[in-house]
């Protein structure tokens, strides 16, 4: 399958600004999935650049900051066509890698966003999300402080992750929120009970992350023992034991409908997604994750795939029957607060 080399776009809320409908994350080039070549990853930017992937996703922690500093030559040399967005809020510790807290403090927000600029080496971060909230911080407090950024010329626009759509509406009527990202697949679909349903309404774009369910959906692996030792996956409840086994016999039908249509897996499963812009009307951009050209390739391609109804209709059962939770501890996303 050939692909165009310009994607259709879309808004980023009320922003003005506008993306490629389908983005790029890229977590994976500095830490979690394993070893990485990072000559073949920055070709991989190069080449999203040219087949219309505008929005580049990072995070202040993906690598302790290495993510960000990896970016930074291909932003500032692609400044005008690039829109990068990173994130603030999660905390981690030198000496403990598996330790992960939430700060949602105004001094830790402004030394944040700070200490981000100065790795990316740029002036302005174009989308600026709070990776996690920490409940005990009024959303009302973390977005004004926030949108004193945006004030202040260092931040265009203001994203969230994993918010419940209470948790947005109350953000949004502090600063107009351009953006949520949150995980939203074929095996994880909790976002639709309250956080899509506020975004329609509120006119923010959604931004899924692990659309391809952390590669599960791709068949590039079928249970976490395959997976390199070093691989954050191996510890994610929905890969291992009986749960693995179980829910790699509930991709029956996307293999069936990728060969069928002469796809593979991750681009029916990515069709998928691109689909919920009109199922639920609002502006849906996914950022999966990869780190070479064919897979990038390949990925892009299926941002222009229309899935019959007949198709959406026996994919549709598979969210409901997913065993295990997205993540060990699911105290770390917004399900709690459902």
């Amino acid at each position: 399958m050939t692909t165009s080399a310009t994607l259709p776009t879309a808004p980023l809320g009320s922003a003005g600004i506008q993306v490629g409908i389908q983005g790029l994350g890229c977590m994976g080039i500095s830490e979690f999935y394993g070893p990485s070549d990072r000559a073949e990853s920055r070709a991989t930017l190069d080449r999203a650049l040219e087949l219309g992937v505008t929005l580049f996703d990072t995070a202040d922690i993906y690598g302790s900051g290495d993510n960000e500093e990896f970016l930074s030559d291909f932003v500032r040399a692609n400044r005008d066509n690039v829109v990068l967005a990173t994130k603030f809020a999660i905390v981690r510790k030198a000496d403990d890698p598996h330790y992960r807290g939430i700060d949602n403090s105004p001094g830790y927000i402004r030394d944040a966003v700070d200490a981000s600029l100065r790795r990316l080496g740029i002036d302005t971060i174009d989308l600026y999300y709070m990776h996690r909230r920490d409940p005990a911080v009024p959303i009302e407090e973390t977005v004004g402080v926030m949108a004193q950024l945006v004030q202040q010329g260092k931040v265009r626009a203001l994203g969230l992750s994993e918010v419940t759509g209470d948790e947005l509406r109350a953000a949004h009527a502090v600063h107009p929120i351009a953006a949520v990202q949150s995980e939203w697949s074929l095996f994880s679909r909790d976002v639709e009970r309250t956080a899509v349903p506020a975004a329609a309404e509120l006119g923010v774009t959604f931004v899924p992350y692990s659309p391809l369910g952390r590669g599960f959906l791709t068949g590039s692996f079928a249970q976490a023992g395959e997976l390199n030792d070093t691989d954050f996956r191996r510890h994610m409840p929905r890969f291992t034991g009986d749960n693995a086994a179980h829910n790699a016999a509930l991709l029956a039908p996307l293999h069936a409908i990728a060969e069928d249509r002469g796809l593979t897996p991750a681009q029916v499963a990515l069709a998928w997604v691109q689909s919920r812009a009109q199922a639920h009307g609002l502006p849906v951009v996914p950022i999966p994750g990869t780190r070479r050209r064919t897979r990038l390739a390949e990925n892009v391609a299926a941002a222009t795939v229309t899935l019959s109804a007949g198709e959406l209709a026996r994919l549709e059962p598979i969210a409901g029957q997913v065993a295990g939770p997205r993540y060990a501890d699911m105290s770390f996303t917004s399900a709690g607060r459902e």
